[in-house]
């Protein structure tokens, strides 16, 4: 296994130090510390059976080890996902993320930068393992003129090129949230089909609501599942209020006035978010999670972060019922949308949520009225108002990767 290991380290490094000579000094520098923050992690991979044995390590530590080696044998025997060697090893990074998102837009749009990776394609931000490298590039792109946001980074998938370890960025989250995470990320190793941010996320997000639900059922644990669908409704509400505010300000970079009145309109389209952000969390307790995201200095790029990524999410479990809940069935036909070209691809998605669900076949089991409150919340997505039921949610990737809002 090290052996593969390191001839996969060879490969990636050699494609990264290639695409860094002909793009510059600069493109070396930060593909030198991409390389090094991801070998870092590598050489501190520590099993997690040995830390389970340690009598050093804590209790609550050893139970969420425990936690995670149990959703990762459900990811694993009743999922059908690739778990292979992942997360069987732990690595204590000493710090609240393991790495940091750079994103950037012009003053007066919503377009945001892009950056081209080797293997992964094109992607709206720049990742960095170092904060102050993040920052200091933030700053060098604020110079320019753009509008900047740096986030932190819990997890990430290395999509197979390696064998991903458990990380202390995300293990002390609630069960929900860390089952949710593997659920998700390996999901990815199902399929990726480079640039379609929207086919990825949704898929996977999907792959890791039917994980969650489907774990309920055999643990008999609900609490795990109701918690992530609060989580998950209070986030649709959330990011449909700033995709709301998000046109608003791509309308205002449209119309034809001078740089100081957009200055000025755009400041009040920022204070008007945060009103209206403060008069739905006096209604919804819970978007008080949301706080610090609002309260800190927002920006265009800030925003542009934030998009319908999910869209396709109530697309794949139609798919999945046609398939009466046949998960490897399930895997294929998504595989055969992967390998077709994303017109073709959007356009058979965007049928399958035209199409009523029918409650027979999968849907007419036991947990019938599960699985229809299920969906329904899915469908529900899709329908924007003004205070209510908003837009889908966002999902994020560094690198290879996911942040956290």
């Amino acid at each position: 296994m090290m052996i593969a290991q390191l001839k996969k380290i060879g490969i990636v490094l050699w494609g990264l130090f290639l695409s860094a000579a002909l793009h510059g000094c600069q493109t070396v520098q930060y593909y030198s510390q991409a390389i090094g923050g991801q070998h870092r992690i590598l050489q501190s991979r520590r099993p997690i059976t040995d830390i389970m044995a340690d009598p050093n390590t804590s209790e609550l530590l050893r139970q969420r080890l425990k936690f995670i080696l149990e959703v990762r044998r459900f990811a694993k025997d009743q999922l059908h996902l690739p778990v292979k060697n992942n997360y069987l090893t732990y690595v204590d990074l000493d710090k609240s993320y393991v790495a940091w998102n750079v994103m950037a837009t012009p003053e007066f749009s919503m377009a945001p930068k892009t950056w081209c990776y080797p293997f992964v394609g094109c992607a709206a931000y720049r990742g960095y393992f170092s904060e102050a490298d993040a920052l200091q590039y933030a700053n060098s792109l604020k110079d320019q003129g753009y509008d900047v946001y740096v986030g932190g980074v819990t997890a990430y998938s290395t999509l197979g090129w390696f064998d991903d370890p458990v990380l202390s960025t995300f293990i002390h989250q609630s069960k929900a949230d860390s089952a949710a995470l593997l659920f998700h990320e390996l999901a990815h190793q199902v399929l990726y089909v480079p640039d379609d941010t929207t086919f990825n996320e949704s898929f996977a997000t999907f792959v890791e609501q039917e994980g969650l639900r489907r774990w309920q059922e055999t643990s008999g644990n609900s609490e795990i599942y109701r918690d992530y669908l609060a989580r998950y409704r209070r986030r649709q509400q959330f990011v449909g209020l700033v995709l709301v505010y998000r046109q608003k300000l791509v309308s205002l970079y449209q119309a034809d006035l001078a740089p100081t009145e957009k200055r000025i309109e755009k400041a009040s389209i920022f204070a008007e978010l945060r009103k209206e952000f403060n008069h739905l969390k006096s209604e919804q307790i819970g978007l008080a999670a949301y706080n610090n995201w609002m309260n800190r200095s927002l920006n265009n790029a800030k925003l542009s972060g934030i998009a319908a990524y999910h869209d396709f999410v109530p697309a794949f479990g139609k798919l999945l019922a046609e398939k009466n809940g046949d998960l490897i069935q399930f895997y294929e036909t998504c595989r055969q949308l992967a390998n077709k070209k994303k017109d073709e691809r959007d356009h058979i998605l965007n049928a399958s949520l035209q199409k009523k669900m029918q409650p027979t076949g999968y849907l007419m089991h036991s947990n019938l009225t599960d699985k229809l409150n299920f969906f329904n919340i899915l469908v529900d997505s899709d329908i924007p108002s003004t205070h209510t039921k908003r837009d889908s949610n966002v999902r994020k990737i560094f690198q290879f990767q996911r942040k956290a809002l």
